[in-house]
């Protein structure tokens, strides 16, 4: 059971942390519209440019965060995030102007390490074997935190939206105090590093850890399937209201539905998965899954609909752990903050572009000018970035399986 400790630690930290993101996503549409009286439209812009501008700050702070990780411990760098976080949440609750949201947006973005330093910490705990099951639970955690972080946002809502903002402080500052008492570090002196800024940087990272045999293929998968994906948190409050009606106690709960789909899956089934058909062809699979459903999401019309696929996307999501576990198992053991910094800076410029790219897709397509209207071309351009990812995967395995 100790041994196990510090994994259910990290695996609450990531349910309390992803509950905090999802409370905010219900009352956005809304709260930007205030802010901005702006229409829904310009309303999805706004909230596309303050994703990128958090997405910059991740991508800028990412390897920086995880080489010092590496350098002084994780547990710092996870305390140190939460406490800032409980901060940039109460300047978003006072937010009276698009600004002050801008502002919150740089500061989350700047300590948003939590869950790369997270999975950094999982890495240390776990075997070879182990890490892509780890990874699963993670992404399960997450999945749980959005069951009960958007429902409760959308609940929240209810109050203003404000409400949500309050929420999201107090359970980033609980979870620090817990943290603080409870975690352990796992970077000793056998894989301790020493901090470099040449590694630190982005570039710098990514020249390092480039270097190592099929992982710049495996980042470029990385890359574009994060930008495919973004397509939920990017406009799915914006494209259930706009395409079937729905209010943000909807919304709310819809993502919560996600959310319990995704803890299923990564949850419970990475395990059998894996055990049946191995890393490379759960990725083939997660990315097939998500082509599907994303192109039968493109032409919906009826939210039913979009509710009973959403346990074919969740199953899609195999693909993500199993991907990271490959990735993992390449770097040595005081490289994985670092592989991790990396990894969360690669999905932080993914994240840069994903939101311009859906949400001025979404824009484009319910506007005046619009050629027709098709609020769900977002997930059209989704279903084929992660058909072009299987190509390319498929490309790397055969290249690695013949070297």
């Amino acid at each position: 059971m100790q041994n196990r400790l510090p994994l259910i630690f990290i695996l609450v930290t990531v349910v309390i942390d992803s509950m905090g993101i999802g409370l905010i996503l219900p009352v956005m549409p809304e709260l930007i519209q205030e802010v901005e009286a702006a229409d829904l439209g310009r309303a999805a812009v706004w909230g596309g440019i303050l994703a990128t501008i958090f997405a910059a700050m991740q991508f800028l702070c990412g390897p920086i965060v995880g080489s010092l990780s590496d350098r002084f411990g994780r547990r710092p760098v996870l305390l140190c995030s939460l406490v800032f976080m409980s901060f940039d949440y109460v300047l978003m609750a006072l937010a009276g102007s698009i600004w002050l949201l801008v502002i919150g947006r740089i500061i989350g973005g700047i300590t948003a390490a939590t869950q790369a330093t997270a999975t950094a910490y999982v890495a240390d705990i776990s075997t070879p074997a182990e890490k892509s099951i780890n990874f699963g639970k993670i992404g399960a955690a997450f999945g749980l935190g959005f069951v009960f972080g958007p429902m409760l946002g959308g609940l929240l809502a209810e109050f203003g939206t404000r409400a949500p903002f309050w929420a999201a402080a107090v359970l980033a500052g609980g979870n620090a105090i817990f943290g603080y008492f409870v975690l352990k570090e796992t970077v000793d002196d056998s894989i301790r590093r020493k901090f470099s800024w040449r590694r630190a940087n982005p570039l710098g990272a990514f020249l390092n850890i480039g270097r190592l045999p099929g992982l710049k293929r495996l980042m470029l998968i990385h890359f574009v399937y994060t930008i495919a994906f973004f397509v939920y948190p990017g406009v799915w409050a914006y494209f259930g209201t706009a395409r079937f009606g729905w209010g943000p106690g909807m919304i709310g709960l819809s993502l919560g539905v996600f959310g319990i789909c995704i803890a299923i899956v990564q949850g419970g089934m990475m395990k059998p998965v894996l055990a049946r058909i191995g890393e490379r062809n759960a990725v083939i699979l997660g990315l097939g899954l998500d082509t599907l459903a994303f192109g039968l999401l493109g032409f919906l019309t009826n939210g039913w609909v979009a509710l009973a696929l959403i346990p074919l996307t969740a199953l899609g999501s195999v693909a993500g752990p199993a991907l990271q576990g490959i990735m993992s198992r390449t770097a040595s053991d005081d490289q994985q903050g670092e592989l991790q910094g990396l990894v969360s800076s690669i999905a932080a410029v993914a994240t840069i572009i994903a939101p311009l790219i859906v949400t001025q897709t979404f824009f484009y397509f319910t506007s005046e000018n619009a050629p027709f209207y098709l609020p769900g071309a977002p997930f059209l351009v989704s279903a084929i970035l992660t058909m072009a990812c299987i190509l390319v995967f498929i490309q790397t395995a055969t290249r690695r399986m013949a070297d």
